[in-house]
């Protein structure tokens, strides 16, 4: 049994094809997506259908709640806000209602067994859908924030878009990564994947090269109202 966890596609529909394909050529048996779907990209209706298309669990994450009702103060940095709600007005402009209702009702995090391994899926914790666990954080912040609650065997979460693989205290934690949006300064697709054979388990991060000067075509050519920062975190898989 294999799995592919995405999350963080962020309107990127490029990059999601193309980590869809990768998928499809290494006979993954199961996806599941751990939410940002369509806030920040230049294809959010796009992105939504291919996601919708999958025979797949999915769940929000902290940008498709954005779509829903805005970008609050708090929440990103103050001298930021405006820009980013700029930018959800054109993401729900390219909408229907049907797909933000679809975001809306997305459920917030995932448990479940197979083979018997447990493993809980959360976009950024299980309690918050904007709270930061990074790869520096201590065993004990990670087992603060991401385990203590619901006992699983693995536990993978996105939000940060750094993708890292890290035992603590006998569990596997997993970060995905980003599908459309990488942080890491890797610019490529990443997502990970799950492998349960008998009795051995293993994560691994997968990286899938995409056609990154399309999506910033796309960009322009759909006059996002943030081009140039997008194009930079593009080119570099760096947020600033």
């Amino acid at each position: 049994m294999r799995i592919a966890f995405i999350s963080d596609i962020h309107g990127n529909a490029t990059a999601l094809e193309a980590v869809l394909a990768d998928i499809k050529e290494k006979q993954i048996d199961q996806i599941v997506v751990l939410g940002d779907i369509a806030y920040r990209g230049p294809e959010p209706k796009h992105s939504i259908k291919l996601v919708q298309d999958l025979d797949a669990t999915v769940i929000k994450g902290n940008a498709d709640e954005w779509i829903v009702r805005g970008v609050q103060q708090g929440e990103v940095p103050d001298q930021a806000l405006e820009l980013m709600n700029q930018e959800r007005e054109w993401a729900v402009s390219q909408l229907d209602q049907a797909e933000i209702d679809y975001l809306s009702n997305l459920p917030s995090d995932l448990s479940f067994i197979k083979e018997g391994v447990t493993i809980h899926g959360f976009h950024a914790t299980p309690s918050s859908l904007f709270d930061v666990v990074l790869p520096s954080a201590s065993d004990a912040e990670i087992t603060d924030k991401l385990t203590k609650d619901t006992e699983a065997d693995i536990y993978l979460y996105g939000h940060i878009h750094q993708a890292y693989i890290r035992p603590v205290d006998g569990k596997t934690i997993v970060n995905l990564g980003s599908v459309g949006l990488p942080f890491d300064g890797v610019t490529k697709a990443s997502y990970a994947a799950i492998e349960i054979n008998k009795n051995t388990v293993s994560a691994s991060i997968e990286r899938v090269d995409y056609d990154i000067e399309k999506t910033i075509q796309a960009y322009k050519d759909n006059n996002y109202p943030n081009i140039d920062m997008m194009e930079q975190i593009l080119r570099t898989g760096k947020n600033g």
